[in-house]
């Protein structure tokens, strides 16, 4: 069976750096971090204390959502219920009325999260159980609290019929969402999906990484040179939050209706590194992440040297020189060869479970305006991997992009990787 093209016809986004793409594009662009101080972390002790999270929402979300709604939602759910309606409307399409009997069969959802509800977990149903107030934590504590909650939210917003689900992969959870509801379209299953994922903020969402010692401890005066990815200095990532969605359309359907195309899903792979060779729970096999790139080169019908942008995973970890050289390896380029890379990371931090969503958005902005963002804060560059140094601007350039890849890699050894093609 011919596999259907897959396109997509609208964005949104909720980021530490800016809600909106127009916004978003232009945090971008200036180099503008999303990256803040925050005293309720260091109350708690945090050995990070800064952190993006998207701001100035309770002036804005009383326009998505009625206040009985506003009252049943999680910020997870809040961050991708507005990222959404912005997509949905992005595309050119009509939000169906609440009191419609309608289902569009045609449409589904896949939106992920890597940490679920656990903030309201901590914040509603620990305190109600230990006081003894079970019957006073209000009956949608489930509906917040369930990790598919994002997803189900836009069943109900959007009336889809199609498959809604959510997944959950750790860091790679954004970027495997969108590959997997493109896979949906291709094989003729849906002609529309929305797709993307959200992560909630706060210190119930990061505290494991900081006890960890994952996270960014020496900036929390300066936080918006907080997050360095490729840099010598880098010691640990500085931790996000946020939501970005995706519409996803069989191309014949968009060409019909005469939507505007942000791109095309080219190709996409999904892998593990299995832990082994080197892999862990909290590292990726080299081999695995290598595959994984390579896949998603083969799928698309290219040659590794027709990638002319990189958006990486790049945390700040020690990880990051082992990246660069795994993309080396995999497109086959010297490091004097490669193409354009950044880390979208730099400006917002790691978004966890939306982190690909969100960087996915960036990756196509850029594709369509014709530029590619500055890694803030890798003025000292890594040593260990100099030779790249020429392949990662400090500031935004004008670029003509034709082909773009972004992949993300999450704990448990798993990996994704999108490549998309200007339309």
């Amino acid at each position: 069976m011919t596999r259907k093209r897959v396109v997509v016809t609208g964005m949104g986004v909720v980021a530490p750096n800016g809600r909106g793409l127009e916004e978003f594009s232009a945090a971008l662009k200036n180099g503008t971090s999303g990256i803040k101080f925050f005293s309720e972390l260091q109350e708690l002790k945090f050995s990070c204390q800064v952190g993006g999270k998207p701001r100035s929402l309770d002036d804005v979300k009383n326009e998505y959502f009625a206040q009985d709604r506003l009252y049943a939602l999680s910020d997870a759910m809040l961050y991708a219920g507005i990222a959404a309606i912005d997509a949905y409307r992005n595309a050119g399409l009509v939000i169906p009325e609440e009191n419609s009997d309608e289902v569009d069969h045609d449409t589904g959802a896949i939106i992920g999260t890597g940490i679920g509800g656990i903030d309201v977990f901590a914040e509603k149903v620990y305190p109600a159980l230990q006081t003894g107030r079970v019957r006073r934590m209000g009956s949608t504590v489930v509906e917040q609290v369930m990790c598919s909650s994002v997803s189900a939210f836009m069943g109900g917003i959007f009336a889809l019929g199609n498959q809604v689900t959510t997944n959950s992969s750790a860091c790679s959870t954004g970027t495997e969402a969108i590959i997997m509801g493109a896979d949906r379209i291709r094989h003729g299953l849906a002609k529309r999906m929305i797709v993307g994922s959200s992560e909630a903020a706060g210190p119930y969402v990061w505290a494991g990484f900081d006890a960890m010692r994952v996270l960014i401890s020496k900036y929390n005066d300066t936080p918006e040179s907080a997050s360095r990815p490729l840099s010598a200095s880098a010691a640990g990532f500085a931790p996000g939050s946020g939501a970005g969605i995706l519409i996803l359309e069989d191309y014949e359907l968009a060409l019909a209706r005469g939507a505007r195309i942000y791109g095309e899903v080219l190709g996409t792979a999904i892998n593990s590194g299995g832990m082994r060779q080197g892999g862990s729970m909290t590292a990726p096999n080299k081999k695995g992440v290598q595959a994984c790139i390579r896949s998603a080169v083969v799928d698309s019908g290219i040659a590794p040297g027709d990638i002319d942008y990189v958006n990486g995973h790049l945390t700040a970890t020690m990880a990051d020189p082992h990246e660069m050289k795994n993309w080396s390896e995999a497109l086959e380029r010297k490091p004097t060869e490669m193409p354009l890379v950044n880390s979208t990371k730099s400006m917002i931090g790691h978004c966890l479970g939306a982190a690909g969503a969100i960087e996915c958005v960036a990756t196509l902005l850029q594709l369509n305006q014709g530029f590619v963002h500055g890694s803030l804060n890798c003025e000292d560059f890594h040593t260990e991997i100099s030779a790249f140094s020429q392949c990662v601007p400090q500031k935004s350039v004008e670029k003509n992009i034709s082909i773009a890849a972004k992949a993300s890699f999450g704990f448990g050894d798993v990996n994704s990787c999108i490549i998309f093609k200007k339309f």
